[in-house]
């Protein structure tokens, strides 16, 4: 099944039962991008999402629905 990087990171923070607010907080990433990443409106720059892949133990093409 094919999954947006807003999917994914979306699976992944509901897996760990954080709020995006939470999931902000802990690996660094503003809580608003988080909802836009999620939303499908943005996507992050190289640094944050290798930020995010690396809070989350996931691999870069994981993250972004190519696993």
């Amino acid at each position: 099944m094919f999954q947006t990087f807003g999917m994914v990171v979306m699976a992944n923070r509901v897996r760990r039962d954080m709020s995006q607010s939470e999931l902000g907080r802990k690996s660094g990433v503003d809580q608003r991008a988080i909802s836009g990443y999620e939303r499908g409106i943005s996507m992050p720059n190289l640094k944050t999402a290798i930020k995010l892949a690396d809070f989350f133990g996931i691999s870069l093409d994981e993250l972004a629905g190519r696993s």
